[in-house]
């Protein structure tokens, strides 16, 4: 099936004209907080791709019968129950990654990312067009929850997914792992470059 321009622009530019960690600022809290590893980084960008996708498509679907006055209450119960499922679904099947995630798997219900595409695109769009947005705006958001995980893990432990990637002959002739990758702060200095790069790539962008 060939896609439109517009269905294009929907689905990819999220992906980096459009991200909303680098472009529109949205997000840093959980880039933040979950990207001293690569694995649960993974899981949580997997997370909030599934449910941005499937809440745009619910609430693209219920658009015409939302009463305006309440439809910031009904995005909200139905992203809750996707995360009470995605939840439970990662207990269920990958216990280690959601005890790493803790309370950050629920705070999905508060994503700035999330709120903003049900509320700025779903809730004026068609389903297929809905899904393409959360799907795209899911995936930009992972992007760079992986690019800021590979760095911290790979510097801060030598670990990549657990496993050793620094040779143990480096850590015999002196080399030692950067403890700062471990830091909050150090994702933030990661992100900030990432939105620097991003600019200097993209000059004409305003």
């Amino acid at each position: 099936m060939k896609l439109s321009d517009k269905t294009k622009e929907t689905l990819l530019g999220p992906l980096s004209a459009n991200n909303p960690v680098i472009v529109q600022i949205l997000g840093i809290c959980s880039a933040l907080a979950v990207t001293v590893q690569l694995k649960p980084a993974l899981v949580m960008g997997i997370a909030v791709t599934i449910i941005v996708a499937m809440s745009n498509v619910v609430i693209s679907l219920l658009r015409k019968t939302i009463p305006m006055r309440i439809r910031i209450i009904v995005q909200l119960v139905v992203v809750a129950a996707l995360v009470t499922l995605v939840s439970e679904v990662l207990k269920a099947f990958a216990y280690d990654v959601a005890v790493q995630l803790s309370v950050y798997i629920g705070l999905i219900i508060t994503n700035c990312i999330l709120m903003g595409r049900l509320e700025a695109f779903a809730m004026s769009n068609g389903p297929w067009d809905s899904f393409l947005d959360g799907l795209g705006n899911g995936l930009g958001y992972a992007i760079i929850l992986i690019i800021v995980a590979f760095f911290r893990e790979l510097f801060g432990a030598g670990t990549l997914l657990g496993f050793q990637v620094i040779p143990q002959w480096c850590y015999e002739h002196g080399y030692v792992n950067n403890g700062m990758m471990m830091m909050p702060a150090m994702a933030l200095i990661l992100v900030g470059c990432i939105i620097w790069v991003h600019r200097s790539i993209n000059k004409e962008e305003k």
